[in-house]
């Protein structure tokens, strides 16, 4: 069997890898004096990089001396290993892909423009380089995407390491804690605190991309709520210390179905969640695709904080009513709720209760026959108001 042919001869090889080391000074050099971002790359660090321009391409003429065309040039493992580590450096240092890909585009137009000098001067065939060119440019290209693999690798990994640190934050902030002791946890992992927050509940399975539309500040915790560990809902942090940006957080989670706690300093957060808790399991059985606000439901979560206390109070002021029939009563207490909603308005009482105004007039007449002048006492209206006004 015939050995295997290459497109280079080996003449052409050694002329190349003769100046191999100068060839790799001039890239890294262009690289360094081309793209900013690397201009800082002298001394040491510099002979760095000229080690690895030259590794890089002394492995090129290795495959190139034993490939037929460019589709066969494919680099070695410990090449793209070594390109994919320097991806995740460039990531730890600061630089973009952009930069990064830059960098490689100059390096290789420096390492061609080079070697085509001494192409030239060896009167190396221009057909031979043509094809050398493609060569070149395509083993350049898999390097590039295995640096470009190696930074989103990192990247990747760097965003999981900062959502679970900022997710321990947020907490630490719902349980709670002396005000330094929170300050300092936040410094530490970096999280820029607004001054004030809002806790918003919301299920998992209606939050898709809503990382994309809450402010960046936003600290964000997944899943085993507390007090909710056993529901499969998510808890956000989010910014309010203006009103305009409360009302924003309404717009965004708009058909989702969220909870939007109330405004609190941020270190006070586990406030705004509790609240947004009550208002969750007030809403239970009900479908609901609008954001509920806390602040909507100020009245339902103070004559709900004590239930015992609520039906007592509201047997205290039906108590004059048990002696009549069921019906009587009913339509009574129903009448006693709309004269205080309305304020004894006659007429606003009567579309309230869908009956004419002078049915009003006889059940008021009524009412004010059983409980007498109770019915002018603020302390009467106060306890009967707070007393009907959650009698669902």
């Amino acid at each position: 069997m015939s050995p295997r042919s290459s497109f280079a001869p080996e003449s052409v090889i050694a002329t190349l890898r003769d100046v191999l080391p100068d060839v790799a000074a001039a890239s890294a050099g262009a690289v360094i004096a081309e793209v900013p971002e690397y201009s800082d790359l002298r001394g040491p660090e510099g002979d760095t990089l000229d080690h690895q321009v030259e590794l890089a391409l002394r492995g090129f003429l290795v495959i190139a001396s034993e490939s037929e065309s460019a589709d066969s040039v494919v680099p070695f493992q410990p090449a793209l290993d070594a390109a994919f580590a320097l991806g995740r450096g460039e990531f730890r240092s600061g630089r973009t892909t952009d930069v990064l890909l830059s960098a490689y585009r100059i390096g290789a137009r420096a390492a061609w423009r080079e070697w085509s000098k001494v192409a030239i001067g060896a009167e190396i065939p221009i057909e031979f380089f043509a094809r050398f060119a493609e060569m070149i440019f395509a083993y350049i290209d898999q390097l590039s995407a295995s640096s470009v693999a190696g930074y989103s690798h990192e990247l990747e990994a760097s965003q999981r390491s900062r959502s679970r640190r900022f997710e321990e934050l947020a907490r630490r902030i719902l349980a709670g804690g002396p005000a330094e002791t929170l300050q300092a946890e936040a410094e530490r992992v970096g999280w820029d605190a607004p001054e004030a927050v809002s806790a918003v509940i919301l299920a998992n399975a209606r939050a898709q991309g809503i990382r994309n539309l809450v402010d960046s500040r936003s600290l964000i915790v997944p899943g085993n709520l507390p007090g909710l560990e056993d529901e499969d809902l998510m808890l956000l942090i989010v910014p309010t210390v203006r009103t305009s940006e409360r009302e924003r957080i309404k717009d965004q989670l708009a058909g989702r179905g969220a909870v939007i706690g109330p405004s609190r300093e941020w270190r006070r957060a586990g406030q705004s969640y509790a609240r947004a808790v009550k208002v969750l399991n007030l809403n239970r059985g009900g479908h609901r695709d609008d954001p509920a606000d806390t602040d909507d439901f100020l009245v339902e979560l103070v004559v709900g904080a004590d239930p015992e206390a609520l039906e007592d109070l509201r047997r205290e002021v039906l108590s004059p009513l048990e002696e009549l029939r069921p019906s009587t009563a009913e339509k009574l207490r129903t009448t006693l709720e709309a004269w205080l909603l309305h304020q004894g308005r006659r007429d606003g009482i009567a579309a309230a209760l869908h009956v004419h105004p002078q049915t009003v007039r006889y059940r008021m007449g009524q009412l004010r026959e059983i409980y007498g002048d109770r019915l002018d006492d603020p302390a009467m209206v106060l306890a009967a108001t707070v007393a009907l006004a959650a009698k669902n």
